[in-house]
């Protein structure tokens, strides 16, 4: 068992050892499918404590030929798959860890050190096949599969780290792809080359010559999807295991989306809560909200105001073709929501291009970074939120007037003409309502679509539920009618406590807004 050479599987058992482990192990019969095929070349990002790590120590264990560890796999889903006898434990394993690498030396210096200790590593595992001084060391890989026929897994973890790390470095970047490059491209002895990282990689500038890789990103996972994080009947099961709510358990942390699997958990922070049996923010211990202040800071484009949008709950559509996958290049402002996309701060519609602040976790995120920011606007806004949702609950439909015209005021710098802008504002003045409630926007119901349904959450069965009607320049009376006359209550039919109907109109010439409240006795 060597540093880099065939590492061993003690990281993967560590993983089984956790309660709770999720199973994961389908990952390798995807792999399985393409390995020592033209299709060999796969890199994988995603966001921070997504479990990219644990999914490269699993390769490891899988493919590396040092040990017998069939036993590791038994009882998990690959164990049952056609494949799995076929390439288990039968490769050379490469294992890298580049944050660890890049940590301790400049890229030179990296390289030099990787290249220096995998040839002693090789050398020991295989005395007869001599390395010639005048050998590069790629060629010594060459000699080395030519006369063992043994394929090589090469694993890269954070792969994208030195990007991260030398973010204007162009020199550095350059002799790292030209190393990436001349280490796996084209070469015999590759049979896999798994790489990891929280950006894609094809457009790291004219040197990359890695056009040779398959990506999976956030924004396109394809096959990979449901090994991004949990899925919803992972989560339910484990729920069902440690006696957790579900539904609160996905009001924190799920959100994030694929065509084929809609509903996706970020697993750190499931298993912590689950751990602790409290739900709350765990992100911040794998990221700080500094990442996130740095590009709000930036308001590139006007991408405040579609902060703005998110946090009240709407969906913002972007092009995310333009990102250059780096850090420091932002054209527009759909630069910015893609790397946030990449980061994990939002989540992705890949069929309708659409972004969004998938979670509780995330919202809370925003919410800091703003207010370290010194948004104002946004922040007061949002302090007057506690105040609306009182004044709500007690029927007082002057208060509530009263308070979304001053949230209209902190964020006038929305364009306000029409029913979608005044969504923006009640959402946001309504903010601190999503502790106690699901907010709903455009719900069907009855014989058309409510504009907002509050569902009290089921740790707070107490609170009334509430239906919300906006009208721009015409009523609030007539937005109760029509909550009654289009039926939109059916929608909480399960629903068995108090119900507020709330309707609120903005009149575009007076620049005044009314509510009226009534309780629903239905």
């Amino acid at each position: 068992m060597g540093t880099y050479l065939n590492p061993g599987n003690t990281q993967f058992q560590k993983a089984i050892n956790n309660n709770p482990y999720v199973d994961k192990s389908g990952l390798l019969a995807e792999l399985n499918r393409i390995i020592n095929t033209n299709d060999c070349f796969v890199c994988i990002s995603r966001p921070r404590r997504f479990g990219k790590t644990m999914a490269a120590n699993m390769l490891s264990a899988y493919y590396g030929c040092e040990h017998d560890t069939a036993g590791m796999f038994a009882g998990l889903e690959i164990e049952n798959h056609p494949s799995f006898r076929q390439h288990l434990n039968k490769y050379n394993v490469v294992f890298i860890n580049m944050v660890e690498m890049i940590n301790r030396s400049t890229v030179r210096e990296m390289i030099s050190r990787i290249e220096k200790v995998l040839s002693k590593e090789f050398q020991k595992a295989y005395p007869d096949v001599p390395m010639d001084p005048d050998m590069t060391f790629v060629d010594y890989l060459k000699s080395i599969h030519q006369a063992t026929g043994i394929g090589m897994v090469v694993i890269i973890d954070e792969w994208d780290c030195i990007f991260r790390e030398n973010q204007n470095n162009q020199k550095a970047q350059k002799e790292y792809l030209e190393f990436l490059r001349d280490f796996l491209k084209d070469k015999p002895y590759i049979s896999l080359a798994y790489m990891t990282g929280i950006l894609p990689i094809k457009k790291y500038g004219s040197h990359s010559a890695l056009n040779m890789f398959n990506e999976f990103s956030m924004t396109s996972p394809k096959q990979f999807d449901r090994f991004v994080g949990f899925t919803a009947d992972e989560v339910r099961g484990l729920c069902d295991r440690y006696g957790m709510d579900f539904s609160e358990m996905s009001a924190w942390y799920d959100g994030y989306s694929f065509p084929r699997v809609p509903s996706v958990f970020n697993p750190r922070s499931v298993v912590a809560a689950l751990s602790s049996r409290s739900y709350g923010n765990y992100w911040t211990r794998t990221e700080t909200y500094e990442a996130l202040k740095v590009y709000i800071d930036m308001d590139t484009d006007g991408l405040r105001g579609d902060i703005v949008r998110l946090l009240a709950g709407d969906k913002v559509m972007i092009e995310s073709d333009s990102f250059t996958n780096d850090m420091v290049t932002f054209a527009v402002k759909d630069d910015v929501l893609t790397l946030l996309v990449h980061l994990g701060y939002l989540g992705f519609l890949e069929n309708t291009n659409e972004v969004f602040v998938p979670n509780k976790e995330i919202r809370d995120e925003f919410m800091t970074s703003i207010r370290m920011s010194k948004w104002d606007e946004v922040m007061n806004a949002v302090k007057i939120s506690d105040s609306l949702l009182r004044a709500t609950w007690d029927g007082d439909a002057a208060a509530v007037a009263a308070l979304v015209e001053e949230a209209h005021q902190e964020t006038s710098h929305l364009t306000y003409n029409d029913e979608n802008a005044l969504a923006y504002t009640v959402s946001l003045a309504y903010y601190s309502a999503r502790q106690y409630y699901s907010i709903i926007r455009e719900m069907p119901s009855g014989k058309g679509y409510a504009d907002m349904i509050f569902l009290p959450v089921r740790s707070h069965p107490d609170k009334p539920a509430m239906v919300i009607e906006l009208k721009w320049d015409k009523s609030a009376q007539g937005a109760i009618k029509q909550i009654k006359d289009k039926n939109y209550p059916a929608a909480l039919k399960g629903h068995t406590g108090q119900l507020l109907l709330v309707g609120i109109n903005y009149d575009k010439d007076t620049k005044v807004h009314t509510c009226e409240i009534e309780e629903h006795t239905g």
